[in-house]
């Protein structure tokens, strides 16, 4: 269309009585830049070089001007469309805008945000230089007003679908539901459509755009414009004229002919004609001039160093910004190197098609009608507007409060179908409503994350159908690959392949792989096994105590109790008798002291203790379960997805290997009681989800170790690559875990948990230490050695307190009669008898 309208500019030139005998005339080369700012640096170094122009008509995008500005000191570079504010003349002196800048238009959104009342509200731009130069205008301007930014969101000018699709759930997060959009007209052509499949394009919401967008809307396909019903945008006003009215009748003849749907010519078009008269009119009133010889070298490159100065560069944009004229835009005259502001800005609402509902001018706001010279005709108030239709089909203005989507888009989730392993994920076909039930670990996980999403993510489950090449989980992988599934939930394993053309959330299921193997009970025929209980140091310190605790009573009783008097023979047996048949209870010695009774009380105590220990852990000694060994495995069985790790497995010093594949949990009971000479397995490596389901069943007559060969990385969500989803998945996952609602959920499907051991708990029984009694111990040597300190002391008081009482008595001698006086043959002991 631009090249069409400058084409009609020549054509008008030439035909122009006041040109039709100048001796210079203008001829349009044109060249495709296809939208790609090197394209058009390498066109204009090849127009220059080759074809010898006097000036450079274009480029169309800001990034193309800011490129091509480093060829403005040799010949005027005239844009009708890089509105950019990043641009300026300071740095490209000979750059000449023939557009407006898009900074004259942030009164205009400032002045709708303030007579809508919208306190809040989100920017939407590209990240482009046309994106960003003007969000800092835009932001001190609302601020003026009293509007709140709430959040900025970035899209990239070549965003992919679900990029922008992700940072759309974001948006829908957000307590403003006020959206201004600034971004070019082919990126915003694919976002509405996207805007309007979720949903955000309903009663409720509001939409401003830039000129950038509503200056194309006439040439955008009709499904776009469906897209954008409710929209407000500005351009700018261009006042009607003769001239004008004349071009727009000559514009349609000419495309009657090559189109059967005339295009509206756009203000670009406009513009684009206005830069060929401006330039002709300064060439012209310079007159002709002597340009450079053009250089024969065939081997000279056509880079920038080799495009010579031309002596009438300057003098063209000297000429060019001098000059004043009326244009079919309206009246051109240039201030600074670019278009001045118009003098009004129209407001537009796309309702059915493009309607004009008012006007904004600088000095009166907005207005409801201009006169043909821009000025308002009307007193600003926005009741007069036009009628304005909303998202939705709402005559209502949206107040900026947050309202959820009642319909959107719906993410399609490819759910895999298997035989067993229900607890994971089972598909069903409800017989009544013929509804597909879909229910799992797997499945009640994604719905939990989703569900802690700051935004609403509506899905909708849909069965993978079996594979035809046998890969069954590859190809529901390779379809969310190419986008014909958004997600995939299930029981997919993580793996370095996979990852390379998909997108992983972070593991919801423990890592790692284990072998299920049977369980056997075999008993200890070791002569010796009776001491294993106990270790050497245990057994030694009882036997001590025993001795220690017997001399402690005999100590105490000796003095008193006849019992533990006699020859020296007999006093070391009782004590050895005494200490060890308190082993057995079966002491029968009548105690006198009130300390060994307290000392025997308390050692029987440690006795009661130890004995009951003792027999505990014997008898899980001779009848804990053996596992069977794994060196006589001769065939390992899997599940369907978990055979991606038979790979890791062939070289382990395994005999004859065989690898089947276990659909079922019943499939790997059967394989396991079989047994590898009947046709089955000796054990099953896979993954821990899967074994717990089957320990969940089995748990009798099998359990599972961890073998220290192989690893895996988990269960995780299938996302395309680049999905901005994942993180915000992964993130829910761990918010999960963290508050423990991750094990919840596990626990709900896997009902028996007390039996997942390992291979040492279950052969291996820990001997009991002098460390786990060191209390008892220290308890009965405090209270023997009390004991015996407080016996000594006491007979030590008795003796003292007898001698006093002999001494304070008188002494009456006695004698015996003269006949009993003993000879002295009598012993010593018959005279110390009668002495008495």
């Amino acid at each position: 269309m631009a090249q069409q309208c400058m084409t009609m500019a020549i054509s008008d030139l030439n035909a122009s009585p006041s040109h039709i005998n100048h001796p210079l005339k203008l001829i349009l080369h044109p060249r495709n830049s296809m939208g790609q700012p090197l394209k058009a640096l390498s066109s204009a170094v090849e127009l220059l070089e080759n074809e010898r122009v006097d000036a450079l008509i274009g480029p169309q995008t800001s990034e193309e001007a800011e490129l091509l500005g480093e060829l403005g000191d040799r010949v005027p570079i005239i844009s009708f469309s890089a509105s950019s504010p990043l641009l300026s003349r300071e740095k490209n002196p000979n750059f000449i805008r023939m557009t407006t800048n898009d900074n004259s238009q942030v009164g205009a959104i400032a002045a709708l945000v303030q007579k809508f009342g919208w306190r809040e509200l989100v920017i939407i731009h590209e990240d482009s230089s046309y994106g960003n130069g003007i969000i800092p205008d835009l932001l001190l301007t609302l601020h003026e007003g009293n509007a709140r930014v709430a959040h900025r969101t970035v899209l990239p000018p070549q965003a992919r679908d679900i990029y922008v699709e992700a940072q759309l759930y974001k948006l829908m997060a957000l307590s403003a539901n006020i959206f201004i959009v600034h971004m070019s007209a082919s990126l915003a052509s694919r976002f509405f459509i996207k805007v309007n499949e979720l949903g955000l394009m309903s009663t409720g919401y509001g939409w401003i755009v830039t000129d950038g967008i509503v200056n194309e809307l006439p040439v955008m396909d009709q499904s776009v414009l469906d897209s954008m019903q409710g929209v407000i945008g500005i351009r700018p006003s261009i006042p009607p004229s003769e001239r004008l009215h004349n071009f727009s009748t000559k514009w349609r003849n000419n495309f009657t002919n090559q189109h059967h749907q005339i295009p509206e010519v756009n203000v670009y078009c406009l513009w684009a004609y206005d830069s060929v008269w401006a330039l002709a009119k300064a060439v012209y009133h310079l007159g002709p001039t002597t340009s450079m010889q053009k250089n024969d070298s065939a081997n000279e490159l056509a880079h920038l160093a080799a495009i010579h100065s031309r002596r009438t560069g300057s003098d063209l944009v000297h000429t060019i910004l001098r000059g004043k004229f009326t244009g079919l835009s309206g009246e051109i005259q240039l201030k600074n190197g670019q278009l001045q502001q118009p003098l009004a800005f129209g407001i537009v609402n796309v309702i059915g098609r493009v309607k004009r509902i008012g006007f904004w001018t600088q000095w009166n706001g907005m207005t409801q009608g201009l006169n043909r010279s821009n000025v308002a005709t009307q007193s600003p108030s926005l009741r007069k507007m036009g009628s304005i239709g909303w998202p939705g089909s709402s005559s209502a203005i949206p107040k900026g409060q947050r309202v959820m989507p009642k319909t959107g888009k719906r993410m399609r989730i490819g759910v895999p179908i298997k035989k067993g392993y229900k607890e994971l994920v089972g598909v069903e076909l409800d017989p009544e409503t013929n509804a597909t039930i879909v229910t799992g670990l797997c499945i009640d996980v994604f719905k939990a994350a989703t569900d802690l999403l700051p935004y609403e993510v509506k899905f909708d489950f849909i069965p993978f159908p079996n594979s035809t090449t046998g890969s069954y989980y590859e190809d529901l992988i390779y379809h969310v690959y190419l986008q014909q599934y958004d997600v995939a939930v299930g029981d997919i394993t993580i793996t370095g392949n996979r990852s390379s053309y998909v997108d992983f959330t972070m593991p919801f299921t423990e890592t790692g792989v284990v072998m299920i193997v049977p369980i056997e009970t075999s008993r200890s025929t070791n002569t010796w096994t009776f001491l294993q209980p106990l270790t050497v140091d245990l057994w030694l310190v009882i036997g001590a105590f025993f001795v220690f605790t017997g001399c402690v009573v005999w100590t105490i009783e000796h003095g008193d109790n006849n019992e533990f008097k006699g020859p020296l023979a007999q006093q070391i047996g009782m004590v050895m008798w005494y200490s060890f048949s308190t082993l057995f209870f079966a002491q029968r010695e009548k105690l006198i002291s009130n300390s060994s009774k307290v000392v025997v009380i308390v050692w029987l105590f440690v006795v009661l203790i130890l004995t009951s220990s003792y027999t505990a852990n014997l008898s899980s000694m001779l009848t804990v379960h053996q596992l069977q060994s794994s060196p006589k495995v001769e065939s390992i069985g899997f599940t369907v997805d978990s055979k991606l790790i038979q790979t890791d497995l062939i070289n382990l010093p395994f005999k004859n290997p065989y690898f089947p594949t276990l659909d079922t949990v019943e499939d790997c009971a059967n394989a396991l009681r079989d047994g590898s000479r009947n046709g089955g397995v000796s054990a099953i490596i896979d993954e821990i989800p899967y074994v717990k389901v089957f320990l969940s069943k089995y748990s009798a007559q099998y359990t599972m170790v961890e073998p220290s060969y192989n690893s895996t990385n988990g269960f995780g969500f299938v996302f395309p690559k680049g999905s901005p989803l994942v993180p915000d998945i992964s993130a829910s996952i761990a918010k999960l875990r963290e508050d423990g609602k991750l094990h919840l959920i596990s626990q709900n499907w896997f009902q028996n948990r007390s039996l997942f051991t390992n291979q040492d708990s279950a052969t291996k029984v820990a001997r009991l230490d002098f460390y786990s009694f060191r209390g008892l111990f220290l308890i009965t040597g405090i209270t023997s050695t009390v004991a015996v300190i407080a016996s000594y002391k006491f007979r030590k008081k008795q003796s003292t307190t007898a001698q006093h009482e002999v001494a304070d008595q008188p002494v009456e001698e006695t004698f015996p009669p003269v006949g009993d006086i003993p000879s002295r043959r009598t012993s010593f002991k018959h005279i110390r008898r009668y002495s008495y």
